[in-house]
């Protein structure tokens, strides 16, 4: 079957047993909480796919980390949803060494992430009215020691249960007291102060372990904290990383719904070329926005950020329209026994609807969207 061949070849170029390992394991059993997809992810060094090579990385470009992500998908969709903020976390680190800001030694973390295997899991905001979607939300402190307290709680949060690390994103008051700074920080999850509580409690992709993440009063070294100088350099950093989530997390959708497509398409039963034709049309003209995209963040231009940011929006709504069409043919073309007997069918169904719970919501950024359009700057609330 030539339907997912590009995104299995490309990922079999970077884990060459990943594919078959997972295509073996019943995908109920890898979608529960303590499914085994994540650790063999890991085993297989999955954690190094967005590290530059120069880190001891695998040094995935944006479209092949969009093939790969739609690839893993369509086999195991919380394993995908899990890893995409992994990705996005490493993402974000990488992007700060490219824009020279930090510490000097965050290449000494992702030498540290490859080396290892860790899973890095992300405590960024994710959306809150009347802030930036990127927003630092966490209460900070420093100490007299020269460190400082962090406090706080991110939920939901992927990687609850495996993550090594923790990234968030900070306002640190100033050590003269009269302002804060920007800053990422990066802390070890045994650290004493963090607490994970259940939290997800929907069978829907339960497997992606995105329980509640609470920092009480953890304190930070001063060796962790990456600041980023000034609030448009990080501004900067935060668009970029921004594009990979919106990127990686469409294309995981994507995966998801590809699978029902693929067992349309396998299905022996009367399906009319032109129906199973249709699917694929959809289907591949929205993998083929979201590789425009993926090309278009090779070339970085600190000058195109904002219009970066809306392209991906677009073609991110355009994705989950795609998806939303898509499915709900599939479903009805495998039929009603399908459904009912299957109950993979159903839960990949309701799976590809959580693309629309991903901030921003198509209704929340609407606006702004509509004001980019008619020539203002997009501004994201």
């Amino acid at each position: 079957m030539n339907f997912l061949k590009q995104e299995r070849t490309t990922l079999k170029e970077f884990f060459p047993d990943l594919d078959e390992k997972l295509a073996h394991i019943p995908l109920l059993e890898m979608e529960k909480p303590q499914n085994p997809a994540i650790q063999i992810f890991r085993e297989l060094g999955g954690p190094r796919l967005l590290i530059p090579t120069k880190y001891a990385g695998l040094g995935a470009t944006p479209i092949e980390a969009v093939r790969v992500q739609r690839a893993i998908a369509s086999r195991a969709p919380s394993l995908a949803i899990a890893t995409t903020m992994h990705h996005f976390s490493v993402a974000t680190i990488v992007e700060m060494i490219a824009q020279g800001s930090g510490t000097g030694l965050e290449w000494m973390l992702l030498e540290g992430i490859a080396k290892q295997n860790l899973y890095v899991a992300s405590g960024f905001a994710e959306g809150k009215t009347g802030s930036g979607i990127l927003t630092p939300h966490m209460q900070v402190k420093r100490t007299e020691e020269g460190s400082v307290t962090v406090s706080g709680s991110k939920k939901p949060c992927s990687l609850a249960t495996s993550m090594d690390l923790l990234t968030a994103s900070v306002s640190i008051p100033n050590k003269s007291g009269d302002g804060s700074e920007l800053a990422v920080i990066i802390i070890p999850a045994s650290t004493p102060g963090i607490e994970r509580r259940p939290f997800w409690t929907n069978s829907v992709l339960a497997g992606a372990q995105s329980d509640e993440v609470i920092l009480h009063d953890v304190k930070v070294p001063e060796q962790l904290i990456s600041y980023t100088g000034n609030s448009g350099n990080l501004d900067y950093v935060q668009t970029r990383g921004f594009l990979w989530f919106e990127l990686l997390i469409s294309a995981s959708y994507l995966g998801i719904a590809s699978a029902l497509v693929e067992r349309t398409i396998a299905a022996s039963k009367s399906i009319t070329h032109c129906e199973r034709a249709l699917l694929g049309i959809e289907t591949e003209g929205a993998m083929a926005a979201l590789e425009g995209v993926a090309q278009s963040m090779v070339v970085s231009d600190n000058n195109q950020g904002n219009d970066q940011l809306a392209r991906v929006l677009f073609v991110r709504y355009a994705v989950q329209g795609a998806i939303e069409r898509v499915t709900s043919r599939a479903v009805e073309l495998l039929g009603g026994m399908a459904f009912i007997s299957s109950s993979e069918v159903a839960y990949m169904f309701a799976a590809t609807r959580a693309l629309a719970f991903h901030p921003p919501s198509r209704l929340s950024i609407s606006p702004a969207l509509d004001k980019y359009l008619a020539g203002e700057a997009l501004l994201m609330q």
